[in-house]
């Protein structure tokens, strides 16, 4: 018996309305994939913030001057104004003397003054004007950048009393601890370092040994004795004095001079074995050989002048 087909089921409000909510959100998806820009190929960069520039940058004033500056400078033969032209492309161009000379600086022991690789790169920067053709259109910093820090190491190395070998030396044996410090994760041995280097244990020494003569300290450096407190005194402060004290000296002096005229004041045979004993170095025995009398005899003189050494030396205190 054939069935009887199904009747269909009346739509409530409430169903009636979701098809039309769907394709509205299908509608507002769409559009704003449509909005929204085609994605690139390849790593998506985060742009960054604009560098802020602590120099405004030049008006068109003050490039024209600077290109004037630069045209007396250039045509003009030795003369007041083209003098008086180099010494204001010198002063303008100061500050970037100092850049270099920070820069350098960075790499250099506390006891080199920045101010003396400032006079330095002074020389540099001053060849770099002699030398630097503004028609060709380049930018003056970036020829004179180099000139200015050549400069600086020139004068720098003409000043090392040490040979560049050593130098070298120093370096190559500081690279080969730090690079077995990072492979076997503690300090290595002599051995392993000479392997490292390719020398042997020998060699290795007698390079130690220049490279020890190499370090040289000021007496008048700063170094800091506590963190927390932040007290500072200088290397000179930390040396042991092994001087005497003058004080020490006089009362030295004055304490031998009683002592001398307490054995003076000794009897005949008491000052012999006194000095004999004390400053000749004998013993009880030979000094008895010497005066012809037994060693209990002059252990008795020995004894006897003592005392009245120390009798004498407590009054006169």
């Amino acid at each position: 018996m054939p069935r009887a087909p199904k009747a269909e089921k009346a739509k409530t409000p409430v169903e009636s309305s979701k098809p039309r909510k769907a394709d509205k959100a299908a509608k507002t998806v769409k559009a704003a994939k449509n909005d929204r820009p085609a994605a690139r190929s390849g790593p998506v960069r985060v742009a960054s913030s604009p560098r802020v520039s602590t120099r405004q940058p030049a008006s068109p004033d003050e490039l024209n001057e600077l290109a004037r500056l630069w045209e007396e400078f250039k045509q003009n033969e030795v003369s007041g104004a083209r003098e008086g032209a180099r010494e204001r492309l010198i002063l303008h161009y100061a500050p970037l003397v100092k850049y270099v000379a920070s820069r350098v600086a960075t790499g250099l022991p506390a006891s080199v003054d920045q101010a003396d690789l400032v006079s330095y790169g002074m020389f540099g920067l001053i060849d770099a004007l002699e030398k630097f053709d503004p028609g060709r259109g380049n930018k003056f910093e970036t020829y004179a950048i180099p000139r200015i820090k050549g400069a600086i190491i020139d004068e720098l190395r003409a000043m090392d009393w040490v040979p560049r070998s050593v130098r070298f030396k120093a370096r190559e044996i500081e690279k080969a601890y730090s690079d077995l410090e990072s492979i076997h994760k503690r300090g290595p041995t002599e051995k392993e370092v000479a392997a490292r280097l390719g020398v042997t244990l020998r060699e290795l020494h007698e390079v130690i040994n220049q490279i020890s003569f190499v370090q040289v300290l000021q007496l008048d450096e700063i170094l800091s004795v506590g963190s927390d407190r932040g007290e500072q005194v200088s290397l000179l402060d930390t040396l042991a004095d092994r001087g005497t004290d003058p004080t020490t000296a006089l009362e030295g002096e004055e304490t031998r001079g009683l002592l001398a005229a307490a054995i003076n004041s000794l009897s005949e045979r008491e000052k012999i074995v006194v000095t004999l004993y004390y400053f000749e170095g004998l013993t009880l025995a030979e000094i008895g050989d010497i005066l012809g009398v037994t060693e209990s005899r002059v252990c008795q003189i020995h004894t006897k002048a003592v005392g009245q050494l120390r009798l004498q030396l407590v009054e006169t205190e």
